[in-house]
């Protein structure tokens, strides 16, 4: 099951304000969207920097999930596929799948999310990432959401 676990009376009682960052995009959905990433239609973050993409799920993700309480993640060396699963997230709620947005190999795990899965409730796209892929075919990235098309996307399944 992916990250589709929204329910629209959920989405409405989860609705919080999110103090103001300067590195931030506000959304006028109730999560953050970072500029300079790359999003998921499944709510994965990627960012690509030089011959690594660092992935995580986002904030709208982690607010619909509740408090993350284990984290399944690959170990470094695995493949990874677009669209496919590569972990999965436990939280108070639910499991549910977690998808690459790109393919490549896992170079890094975040093994402190074993200690500290909360991270991913706390800080999504920073302590809370989760893996760190050698992209194998960089050009999926075209493929993926910006800021302002993620924000419309969450903004559209919180509506419903």
């Amino acid at each position: 099951m992916a990250l589709r676990i929204w329910a629209s009376s959920t989405a409405n009682a989860l609705r919080i304000s999110v103090a103001s960052k300067p590195h931030l995009s506000p959304s006028r959905c109730f999560s953050s969207v970072l500029d300079g990433l790359k999003y998921a239609s499944s709510h994965e973050w990627v960012k690509h920097e030089g011959s690594v993409a660092t992935v995580g799920i986002t904030d709208h993700a982690q607010g619909h999930l509740g408090e993350v309480v284990f984290v399944d993640l690959p170990e470094v060396g695995v493949g990874v596929s677009q669209g496919k699963s590569f972990g999965a997230v436990e939280s108070v709620k639910a499991t549910s799948d977690i998808n690459s947005p790109i393919s490549g190999e896992v170079v890094e795990i975040n093994s402190s999310l074993t200690e500290t899965p909360g991270a991913i409730n706390s800080s999504p796209y920073e302590e809370g990432w989760m893996i760190k892929v050698k992209p194998s075919n960089p050009s999926e990235l075209e493929s993926l959401l910006g800021p302002k098309e993620y924000t419309k996307l969450c903004e559209e399944e919180d509506a419903h």
